[in-house]
């Protein structure tokens, strides 16, 4: 693979055997960075369960406490008479049939975050095949099938992440940008990391957390040392 002259030289900086403590991790992310733009913080973390299994599975939303750096843009599914009031809570974009049309027929995907309520599931439920490949489709177990749509909103802008396997059992997730610094990035990793371990499932054996990766956008994976009290 073609690596460019600044990943060469960042590279050099991360030593690829060592486990890192979690605050030399992001130092190493923030010095490692060398692009002309503000690079999101990425983690990614192994897990010792297989996805495939329901009991397995691991799935939850926090909200970070600095946020990911990114505003994300809400699309509400409501009866009419909730439009106006998820607008006004800060969604950019409020409707029922007629935006369920509009992403039928014009694979319309103009935002971030998608939340309904939950007599709305009914009809959202045809984009399934849609919007579930692209990690949009809403779930109460996300806090996005809600009936408290100001709550769910305000927490999206604040920072509010989902987690969630894929198929290699691994999350991936933004935790912010190298303009953070080190000490945010480490205050939303231990909120994300922490909510991990608290969503390990019972029928889940040996090594939990096998391993435990943060990287910039155009930057070098450094590994961490995931098991270690924070």
């Amino acid at each position: 693979m073609f690596r460019g002259k600044n990943y060469k030289e960042s590279a050099k900086l991360v030593d690829k055997s060592n486990l890192y403590d979690a605050q030399d991790a992001f130092a190493l992310v923030c010095q490692a960075s060398k692009a002309k733009f503000d690079e999101t913080v990425e983690l990614h973390v192994k897990l010792g369960v297989d996805s495939r299994h329901a009991d397995q599975q691991v799935r939850g939303a926090i909200v970070l406490p600095h946020g990911t750096g990114k505003t994300r843009r809400v699309l509400v599914f409501c009866k009419p008479e909730r439009e106006e009031e998820a607008l006004a809570a800060g969604a950019d974009f409020a409707g029922g049939q007629d935006l369920v049309q509009k992403i039928q027929t014009e694979n319309w995907f103009d935002y971030d975050v998608v939340v309904a309520t939950p007599d709305m599931m009914g009809v959202v439920g045809r984009l399934g095949k849609l919007l579930g490949p692209k990690g949009l489709m809403p779930s109460p177990k996300a806090g996005t099938v809600t009936p408290n749509l100001a709550q769910a909103i305000a927490e999206i802008k604040a920072g509010k992440i989902e987690y969630r396997l894929d198929k290699t059992n691994i999350i991936h997730c933004p935790i912010g940008k190298v303009s953070f610094g080190p000490e945010k990035l480490m205050e939303n990793y231990q909120t994300l990391i922490g909510a991990i371990v608290k969503a390990k499932p019972a029928a889940a054996k040996g090594q939990y957390i096998r391993s435990c990766v943060t990287a910039s956008t155009m930057g070098p994976g450094v590994k961490i040392n995931a098991n270690k009290p924070v």
